[in-house]
């Protein structure tokens, strides 16, 4: 039985297809992406628009959402905001008549609590402290701490963005 002689040109590719597999394997192993790339503290689940984001518009909404148990306020170019909880809202005890329409909350230009979802939110409004988000690099930061222990154990988290 005579032995297969091996071709050189199948013994490289073989190889360069090797290489090339080993680069994959180590650029998924190594990549950060989502809380890392962020550097989001254990307390921040999310931030909204994600820092270092290229592309934000005047009136976007700023977003932080945080793990239950804390209370937060929202600076954004170092305006610290009025908030509003919409725990706040009391229910309507009447309903709408027939072909009647529910008349809408207006909720106030501040950074709005969903104690529900553990978020704080801003979005610029005519007549609200920040009515557009400046052309160019924007500074937003969030101060929060434990409802148990009080703003004076208050930690902070800053990012910035870049309006278009």
């Amino acid at each position: 039985m005579a032995r297969r002689r091996i071709d050189p040109k199948l013994l490289l590719a073989s190889f360069a297809i090797a290489i090339g597999i080993v680069f994959v394997v180590f650029g998924i192993n190594s990549s950060v992406t989502g809380r890392e790339e962020q550097h989001l503290p254990d307390a921040i689940e999310e931030i909204q628009p994600i820092r270092g984001a290229t592309q934000v518009l005047q009136q976007d909404k700023v977003l932080v959402d945080l793990l239950p148990g804390y209370n937060e306020v929202l600076i954004l170019n170092g305006v610290e905001l009025p908030v509003f909880s919409l725990a706040d809202i009391t229910t309507q005890t009447t309903s709408p008549s027939a072909g009647g329409q529910q008349s809408e909350y207006l909720l106030p230009p501040a950074a709005i609590i969903e104690p529900g979802n553990n978020t704080i939110s801003y979005t610029p409004v005519d007549g609200g402290p920040i009515e557009r988000f400046d052309t160019g690099l924007n500074t937003a930061k969030v101060v929060y701490w434990k409802t148990d222990e009080g703003r004076a154990n208050a930690r902070s988290y800053t990012w910035t963005f870049t309006v278009v």
